[in-house]
């Protein structure tokens, strides 16, 4: 190994030491009795969204395998937060950075890859991403970090301070410290699988949700066990939903999978905005929806326990689209069913 490649590998555990774990803290929802909500704060990490840590996971990944070295470009597919995280990565170890996304990005996403030094290659839709990554990296002789393939495998399931041991060591001191269920959506798929392991790896009765916006292909591929599944579209949800099965994607952790409409997410994330006072992303929206599914039916069936989800980024990054009324009317339509149905929880 290169004293490059050693210099950057300490740099990186060095930005990880001086970061302090996210909060968990819990929603009060009365309505709920005997039934416990949490959320995970994603949004302070220090590239402001749960994409960190895959983004260090990668680069470490990609540096002990020999993948990177000093001047080599690092290119990524991604609609946003994960090329965010990345692209600090990359400006940590001076290493340049292409991020390919959909032309429908958020522009408070795409600035601030630029901010980090990076350069944005925008494609017509999110199927097409793949391939021009690859092809960028074959012309400039970059390495495509490529989220969608290795983030299961990037990331230590088996602790070392990952998101589902933080969850479990965070719930110690609750009045249920083992949740009933875990409630997370899919992107790369690389997050619930590291839940699902580790809860089968500890031995817990914790159940994994996986929740998954439409036009997305992750839900169907789970029920009809059919991993080949494809679509010519894109999530409207950023950061969530594929038209593909990735390979990262592993059903058989998964206890049971919910398709939540995107009027629902839109609808969700408002209503979580004006319960805590502080905005969320659309993702976000989309894993509570089914947070509060899985708690309503235990709350009529009499049972108790603890329910626990992720607050993925913050709604910051979202003020002129998902936060903008006439932008949700106008991309999504009338979402007032849903906001009816999140009433009871007023």
């Amino acid at each position: 190994m290169g004293r490059w490649v050693f210099d950057a590998i300490g740099k990186i555990e060095a930005d990880h030491q001086r970061s302090a774990d996210t909060h968990l803290f819990k929603l009060t929802v009365p309505q709920l009795e005997g039934v416990d909500l949490y959320l995970k704060d994603e949004s302070t990490h220090p590239t402001g969204s749960l994409k960190h840590r895959l983004a260090r996971s990668l680069f470490l990944y990609a540096l002990c395998n020999g993948k990177l070295d000093e001047g080599i470009p690092v290119i990524e597919a991604s609609s946003g937060s994960t090329a965010v995280s990345e692209a600090y990565f990359a400006k940590m170890l001076g290493l340049p950075f292409i991020a390919v996304m959909p032309r429908s990005t958020a522009q408070s996403k795409i600035d601030t890859i630029t901010h980090y030094g990076g350069r944005c290659h925008f494609v017509e839709a999110a199927p097409d991403m793949h391939d021009a990554a690859t092809r960028l990296a074959e012309q400039t002789g970059g390495y495509f970090m490529d989220q969608f393939l290795y983030a299961e495998r990037a990331t230590d399931w088996r602790g070392n301070n990952n998101i589902a041991e933080s969850i479990f060591e965070q719930m110690q001191k609750e009045p249920h410290r083992v949740p009933h269920t875990l409630v997370m959506s899919a992107g790369t798929g690389g997050t619930s699988a590291t839940l699902g392991r580790y809860i089968r790896y500890k031995g817990y009765e914790t159940r994994l949700m996986v929740v998954d916006p439409d036009n997305s292909v992750f839900y169907d591929s789970f029920m009809r066990n059919d991993p080949t599944l494809s679509a010519n579209c894109s999530s409207c949800i950023e950061g969530i939903g594929r038209p593909r099965v990735e390979k990262s994607f592993q059903p058989d952790v998964i206890d049971a999978m919910m398709k939540v409409p995107d009027g629902a997410s839109i609808a969700c994330m408002q209503w979580l905005a004006r319960l805590i006072g502080r905005k969320a992303g659309p993702s976000t929206g989309t894993n509570l929806w089914g947070a509060l599914d899985v708690a309503r039916g235990m709350a009529e069936r009499g049972e108790r326990g603890s329910i626990v989800t992720l607050m993925c980024d913050s709604g910051e990054r979202y003020l002129n689209t998902y936060y903008n009324p006439e932008w949700v009317r106008s991309t999504f339509g009338d979402i007032s069913t849903y906001e009816k149905q999140l009433r009871v929880f007023a």
